[in-house]
């Protein structure tokens, strides 16, 4: 593809940001918790129809629990493997908190459930493939709308891998970072839910016969969080933590959220295996406990591939006259099931955004280029991304799309990765 064309593309990305805004507005303004079915499908149904209005068909994963994932596919030629631009339509939000805190704009910010973590990644993505899928791509995209990442992607897992293994890359819009970067390396979590079981009786007449839940619980959390190693770069926190049935019972069952992050496989199998022993383990004569369900994301680490793919990104964005580097964060994210296939993989690609699962969640959306300007170039002025600002949606966008433009129009920009059975393997805990 010349030059011009590549330039056409992000021109027209350039006139489409009130567009971008009315969809991020519509996709906020939608309740979309991880176990709200119908809210997910809802938000999937707003991007189908947006996608179907350019021509562009989607594909549907039906899933009968969860939101169901969706694949809009643009064929091209050359290189038939294809890159994929991913993001989760999910949100850690209850229903109706999109109606008490609707999306709003305030200056160069916007607000709303999910609007950076990741809706607004979602506009991003859609609209790159709209753009392609009008002026052309030489090679196979697809972007993929999964469901239930805030709550480790149990139904979403073996879909992001399927569409992962073999793919030329990910990128992942999740919000960047304030600073501009992306995001390189990702610890890994593991989200388990335990129950204690003890016996009741009355804690007046007849204590000795009964065995506390919640002591056998609290046992149980003083070793677990003993196991915390900042060095190492492990934490395991109980969030959550209840049981009995009234004050003057000794308490029966008691129940704890279990949250465990690591930075890498190998460190991962060593503390998840620590973790789960002391979960089995009995803590009192009489007491029992059993591990009731467990979720986990695995690590972004970042390998060679991964390094070559962030270094051709800082320098598609050199052309905008600033630079990208990696950060590393203790957050999770489905980056990490891609990267241990061996797929170049990154993370943070998304529009700027901060505070991500909090009632002030943000989003910037300034240093917009106006409509007599160059649409090709960033905004001027005080977020120049040449002056260390913020980056805006719209700037997010050229950035990200010239990236996808060096690795669609540069055949031999990433050679096939070696994917080794150990790598696999560990993508399939």
């Amino acid at each position: 593809m010349s030059v011009e064309a590549k330039s056409a593309i992000i021109e027209h990305l350039g006139r489409q940001h009130q567009a971008m805004v009315a969809l991020l507005a519509d996709l906020v303004n939608i309740d979309s918790g991880s176990y709200n079915k119908r809210g997910v499908d809802s938000v999937g149904d707003r991007l189908r129809t947006h996608l179907k209005a350019a021509g562009i068909l989607c594909e549907t994963i039906p899933n009968a629990t969860y939101g169901d994932c969706m694949a809009a596919r643009l064929p091209g030629g050359g290189d038939s493997r294809p890159i994929v631009l991913m993001g989760h339509r999910d949100t850690v939000f209850p229903d109706g908190t999109a109606a008490e805190r609707p999306f709003r704009v305030d200056g160069n910010q916007a607000f709303g459930p999910g609007v950076a973590d990741m809706k607004a990644g979602l506009v991003m993505n859609t609209f790159v493939i709209e753009a392609l899928h009008r002026f052309g791509v030489p090679c196979p995209l697809t972007g993929l709308y999964t469901s239930d990442e805030e709550i480790a992607s149990p139904s979403s897992r073996p879909v992001i891998e399927a569409e992962a293994k073999g793919a030329r890359a990910v990128f992942n819009s999740e919000p960047g970072r304030p600073s501009g970067n992306l995001v390189s390396r990702r610890k890994g979590a593991a989200f388990i839910e335990l129950e204690v079981t003890g016996r009741a009786a009355h804690s007046g007449a007849a204590h000795a016969e009964g065995v506390s839940a919640i002591e056998a619980l609290a046992r149980k959390i003083q070793r677990l969080h003993r196991l915390t190693d900042y060095d190492l770069g492990t934490t395991v926190n109980v969030g959550l933590a209840q049981g009995g049935t009234a004050v003057n019972t000794v308490a029966a069952r008691a129940t704890a959220a279990i949250d465990v992050r690591f930075p890498t496989l190998n460190i991962m199998e060593k503390i998840l295996g620590e973790v789960r022993e002391i979960c089995r383990c009995c803590e009192l004569p009489g007491s029992d406990s059993r591990i009731l369900r467990e979720g986990n994301f695995l690590p972004l680490e970042q390998d060679e591939a991964s390094h070559k793919l962030l270094e051709l990104y800082d320098r598609s964005a050199a052309d905008l006259g600033f630079r990208v580097s990696g950060e590393a964060t203790g957050g999770s994210a489905d980056s990490g099931f891609t990267a241990a296939l061996g797929t170049p993989t990154l993370c943070g690609t998304g529009p700027v955004g901060g505070n991500a699962h909090r009632d002030d969640e943000w989003c910037r959306i300034d240093s917009i280029v106006h409509r007599h300007d160059c649409p090709a170039r960033p905004g001027v002025g005080a977020d120049d991304p040449r002056g260390g600002g913020r980056l805006s949606l719209i700037t997010i966008m050229r950035t990200i799309k010239l990236s996808y433009s060096h690795l669609i129009f540069s055949p031999r920009c990433l050679a096939p990765q070696a994917r080794g059975s150990d790598r696999r393997d560990a993508g399939e805990l």
